[in-house]
């Protein structure tokens, strides 16, 4: 069995931390490292992650969690807040940063750029934003794929009320809009659900080959 499987056996959604055991500074860079290399559309990651550590911010933002003792008991609170406007200047910053990295000139990647802008700018809001909101998602996944390698919790949440985070957070204001939560550190001993056998479709149930 590869590594790999290994730690995606290991790992589950933890339900209680231990809330005195915290994430070193040099683990926490390797996570904000994975989620900045993460895949996304065109490459514009068009979203931003707010690193929640202090405790009475996390205790305002639990009502708002439906209660959930891992936001105020992780060692860490990531909050993945969609871009709600990802416009051509948004798009055009993006390719002057392309140029910049890859030492080309920007009138050469002029059609790319004009074309992302076609695609995009030219989206309802509402499509937009749903566009916005998967791209959070696979930034997760390379959160919990590292985390795991790392044996380090991490626990994705869905459970709360995103117009709360954005009042409490001032996201709107700053063109943001909380996605999804994941709260980070290590399990507790007595969470007796790190014991529970994974329920998982069988293979021949999950894929069909055509």
């Amino acid at each position: 069995m590869s590594t790999f499987i290994e730690n995606q056996n290991w790992r589950y959604a933890t339900k209680k931390f231990n809330s005195e055991k915290k994430i070193s500074n040099s683990d926490l860079e390797i996570l904000k490292e994975a989620i900045q290399l993460s895949t996304s559309s065109y490459g514009l990651q068009p979203y931003k992650v707010i690193i929640v550590e202090n405790e009475e911010i996390r205790k305002q933002l639990q009502p708002a969690s439906w209660g959930q003792s891992q936001i105020t008991d992780a060692s860490h609170l990531f909050v993945f807040a969609s871009i709600t406007n990802v416009d051509s200047e948004y798009i055009n910053n993006f390719v002057e940063n392309m140029a910049k990295t890859r030492n080309i000139p920007v009138e050469s990647i002029k059609a790319y750029a004009d074309f992302m802008i076609g695609n995009i700018t030219t989206l309802t809001p509402e499509k937009q934003f749903i566009w916005s909101q998967k791209q959070a998602y696979l930034a997760l996944a390379n959160l919990l794929n590292v985390a795991a390698e790392l044996k380090i919790d991490v626990t994705p949440m869905e459970g709360f009320i995103p117009e709360k985070y954005n009042e409490i957070l001032g996201l709107t204001e700053k063109g943001l809009h909380a996605t999804l939560v994941a709260t980070i550190g290590y399990r507790h001993n007595e969470d007796a659900t790190q014991h529970y056998a994974k329920v998982r479709k069988s293979i021949s149930e999950l894929f069909e080959s055509i």
